[in-house]
């Protein structure tokens, strides 16, 4: 296994469960969009439907969830580096780390029971490369879909609690650099700081977007580029930001690619 002693630091535990999740993300909807692409066979059976709901909420709500724990860790950091090691310790990070993947599911689970509760009794047909729940719920009969509705509004509102937690954490990061004496100090968070925000702020607001805005019978060109922006171009981006811009893993991937022994004991 290639890994090394400053790759087991609590930013990096929760980089690989953030590049973890990014990856399932990406597998739950892009695998088969190719696949129809190819064979010219968009269809999709009910268990799969179901699958793909239940597993793209889940990921999506960890994702939020590690992001925000993964701004605390930033801001124990950088505004409280004598304290780290104490709050940010082993045993909390796997804490939190498992609550992530915990919370996940649950939220999948209950946006999955309610949406696949509602009737069907139009044209099953989803305009959409994946069963994203806005698209099923075009498909309902009657007012059953207020249960969905409910769940998702919750569910918006706690996503918007996690993304105030992140940017107060970022907002006391910046007042904490502004009095930085050295200029590359600063330099070098804000080129970190201030793209994880612009991402984040990007996935949560075309996410809640899609989710929030009133449904409508026919699909339009901004549902598509809305549900291509949250789950494909944010899981990108997250790699590119967190992972090639941090030299820790640079110097980690050249020494590996180099052929370096880099053998974690």
């Amino acid at each position: 296994m290639v890994t090394g002693w400053h790759l087991h630091s609590p930013l990096f535990f929760q980089l690989k469960n953030l590049s973890l999740l990014d990856l399932s993300s990406l597998s739950v909807t892009v695998p088969q969009s190719i696949h129809n692409s190819l064979t010219g066979n968009g269809y999709i059976s009910y268990v799969h439907c179901v699958l793909q709901v239940f597993f793209f909420i889940s990921f999506a709500w960890s994702e939020v969830a590690i992001l925000t724990v993964m701004s605390y860790d930033r801001y124990v950091a950088i505004c409280l580096p004598l304290h780290y090691e104490v709050i940010i310790n082993p045993g909390m990070c796997r804490w939190a780390v498992t609550a992530v993947w915990i919370s996940g599911g649950i939220s999948g689970t209950l946006c999955t029971a309610t949406t696949f509760s509602i009737r069907f009794c139009r044209a099953k047909i989803i305009h959409q490369f994946f069963c994203d729940v806005p698209q099923l719920l075009k498909l309902s009969c009657s007012n059953d879909y207020l249960g969905v509705v409910g769940v998702v509004v919750f569910i918006s509102l706690v996503v918007f609690v996690c993304f105030f937690a992140i940017t107060l954490s970022y907002v006391k990061i910046f007042s904490t650099v502004f009095r930085m004496p050295s200029a590359e100090g600063r330099s070098k968070v804000f080129s970190t700081c201030l793209p994880h925000l612009c991402v984040v702020s990007f996935f949560l607001f075309t996410a809640d977007i899609a989710y929030l805005k009133p449904t409508s019978g026919s699909s339009t060109a901004l549902d598509l580029m809305l549900s291509m922006f949250y789950t494909v171009v944010s899981p990108i981006l997250n790699p590119v930001i967190y992972s090639l811009r941090n030299e820790t893993i640079k110097q980690a991937l050249r020494k590996l690619l180099l052929g370096g022994e880099f053998i974690g004991k």
